[in-house]
Parts: C-alpha cells; sequence; structure tokens
C-alpha cells in the first residue's frame, strides 16, 4: 500500500479574499503578510453630497466562486451603516463562503436589562449581523475576540455562525518572555472577569478582586489571593476610562506587589482615557528634576523622600497590554510604555482557515 507524503496529508489552506474598513487597513495589511494564503482587496470608500455612503467594491467579478473575508471595526455609529452596507453587498456576489471579522463587538457590555426602559443593544447589533444573506456555501461566520459575556452567543439567529476568539494567547506567550515569569499571578478585577478568564490562567496563582460600597462610593477590595512580592498581571477583556484598573492597582501595590501590570484584548479609550495611564511617567520626570535641584542645593534629606515617592510601584503600570482590536486607539497609543500592542494578525489568519 503505497504511503501519501506527509504535505500531501496535510489540509490545503483556503485562499481567502480579504476586504476591510479604512480604519483596518494596518491590521489587515499584518493579517496579509503572516499568511500566504491571504490576498487583500480593496473598496472605494466615498460619500455622496449628503454624507450618506457612495461605495464601490473593486473586481467584484474575480471574486465569484472565491473564498471572502471581511475585517470590519465597529469604532462608532457613524462607520456601521456603509460597513453593514459592504456586508450585506458581498455574500451576493456568488463567492464561495463568507465571513465576517469583527475583532471588537461593541455593544457587548449592554446585553441585559435591569429595568424596564433599557435597551440592550449588544442585541440590536446581532440581530442585524444575524440578517447577512447566505453566500453560495452557507451561512456566514462571525469572528469576534473576547466578546464581553458568552452568553452573548444566543442573540445571534441561526443563519450565521458566531466563531468565538480569544486574544490570552497573545498574553500567555508575552508572559513566558518576562524576566521575572516565574512569579507571575493573575488578578481579576470582579467576579465576571474571573468566570470569563480563570480557566484560560489556570496555571498561575490568582487574585480576585471586587468592589464594595462606602456610603456614597465603591471601593475595591481584594476579595481572595496574595499579591505581596509578586509581579502581579490585571486581566479583563476591555478597558473604557481605566477607573477600575487603576484601583485595583493601588489596592494590589498598597498590599505588597512588586509591579503591577495589566491587560485587556480592547483598548476603547474614549475621550483619550489612556492618557491617566501615561501621567505618571511625566510625574515622575517632574520628580526626578526636582531631585536634581535639590541636590545641587545639597538637600539631601527632601532629596530622599522625593526619590522614594517617584519610585514607588503604586502609581504606575510595569506594562499594559492591548491588542489591535480598537485601531484608532492603536493609532493614538502606539507603542507609547507602559503600552504595548500585541497583534490579533496571526490569529485572525488562522481563524478564516477555521
Amino acid at each position: 500500500m503505497e504511503v501519501a507524503p506527509a504535505a500531501a496529508k496535510q489540509k490545503a489552506k483556503k485562499h481567502i479574499h480579504l476586504f476591510y474598513c479604512s480604519e483596518c487597513e494596518e491590521l489587515a495589511l499584518k493579517i496579509a503578510a503572516s499568511s500566504d494564503a491571504i490576498e487583500l482587496q480593496s473598496i472605494n470608500w466615498r460619500s455622496f453630497d449628503d454624507g450618506f455612503p457612495n461605495l464601490f467594491i473593486n473586481k467584484a467579478h474575480d471574486i465569484r466562486g472565491q473564498h471572502v473575508a471581511f475585517l470590519a471595526s465597529f469604532s462608532s455609529p457613524a462607520v456601521i451603516f456603509e460597513q453593514i452596507s459592504v456586508i450585506f453587498a458581498l455574500p451576493k456576489l456568488f463567492i464561495a463562503s463568507f465571513t465576517l471579522v469583527l475583532p471588537f463587538f461593541p455593544t457587548g457590555s449592554f446585553e441585559r436589562v435591569e429595568e424596564e426602559g433599557d435597551v440592550a443593544t449588544a442585541f440590536t447589533l446581532a440581530r442585524i449581523l444575524s440578517m447577512i444573506p447566505k453566500s453560495r456555501g452557507g451561512p456566514t461566520s462571525v469572528v469576534i475576540y473576547d466578546i464581553h459575556a458568552l452568553q452573548e452567543r444566543f442573540y445571534f439567529g441561526d443563519d450565521v455562525l458566531p466563531c468565538f476568539e480569544t486574544g490570552i494567547p497573545l498574553l500567555l506567550q508575552r508572559l513566558r518572555q518576562l524576566p521575572d515569569a516565574d512569579n507571575i499571578t493573575i488578578a481579576f478585577p470582579d467576579d465576571g472577569a474571573w468566570k470569563r478568564f480563570h480557566k484560560m490562567l489556570q496555571h498561575f496563582p490568582m487574585i480576585v478582586c471586587n468592589k464594595v460600597r462606602e456610603g456614597d462610593k465603591r471601593i475595591v477590595r481584594i476579595k481572595e489571593g496574595n499579591p505581596e512580592g509578586r509581579h502581579v498581571v490585571i486581566v479583563d477583556d476591555l478597558v473604557q476610562s481605566g477607573g477600575t484598573l487603576r484601583e485595583c492597582q493601588k489596592v494590589l501595590a498598597s498590599h505588597g506587589a512588586a509591579k503591577v501590570s495589566a491587560y485587556v484584548t480592547h483598548a476603547v479609550f474614549p475621550k483619550q482615557s489612556y492618557e491617566r495611564f501615561m501621567a505618571s511617567d511625566s510625574s515622575k520626570w517632574q520628580f526626578m528634576q526636582l531631585g536634581i535641584f535639590l541636590v545641587l542645593q545639597h538637600a539631601d534629606f527632601l532629596l530622599l523622600i522625593i526619590l522614594f515617592l517617584a519610585a514607588g510601584p503604586g502609581d504606575q503600570f510595569a506594562y499594559f497590554w492591548i491588542t489591535d482590536s480598537c485601531p484608532h486607539t492603536v493609532k493614538a497609543i502606539g507603542q507609547r510604555p507602559p503600552f504595548e500592542v500585541l497583534s490579533l494578525a496571526g490569529s485572525i489568519a488562522d481563524a478564516l482557515q477555521i
């Protein structure tokens, strides 16, 4: 019996024609660079004088019978309509299959009704996406990273196939590269984050924080775990203003953490709220400048006090890891400390082969 060569046994990769929205161009280029099975295609994103979209899908005839994907970013309500228009048009171009990659599902944290009158916009967006037309190959696959609550899969109808991926492997890879990789403890800012991620991180010691009400304030406390002497990494799915992360950081540092870092898959940061995480560096520099001045004035005792305050672990993050699921944030932040961007490009390229 003739044995097939090893190469023949491997499943042939699908050739994917990847379209993308304007703000995802950099991520699309990285995805294409990570796989020779992905070919980038383009769309003319134009507007009429009244502001409504004037769109054109280039090489529409050439993608007949091909596997097609679209990389979306619903960063604001203003851009959703034009992207939805393209998303609904592509499956009708006689393509073999269609995959929508929406790294960040923006309404995911508005998934429940707590009092009569609340509108669960996560359900609304899921219903809209559930109406994407079928391609010749069947229902659309919708790839989403670290959706806020896993039960949101049930918000999607039977005419699409939601595929939920995670950025946690990127974090694990980065943690293994740290010089203190054997001294890492994972912290969760609340029980929801613990439920969402603890099974993927269970080989690390863990800390769970929670918020308790004291009068009119909600105070972050450590519910379980010990940060003393450890490099503690706070893990959550997304960050908005960052207030909770800052409070967790202060509590962990006050309980003896050697370092505090953070990871979120989705760095939303409305109104440039990421700046609050950079302010500590400028403040420290100001302290150091003052310290130099005091050295020149021979004020050694005051200098020691200032250097102590400036070097304290409670006022800054050692690292703040984010992914490129929110392109506007990545463009604004770049790689400015303490931020590091862990790209989803390779993971998305793999997901397109599912």
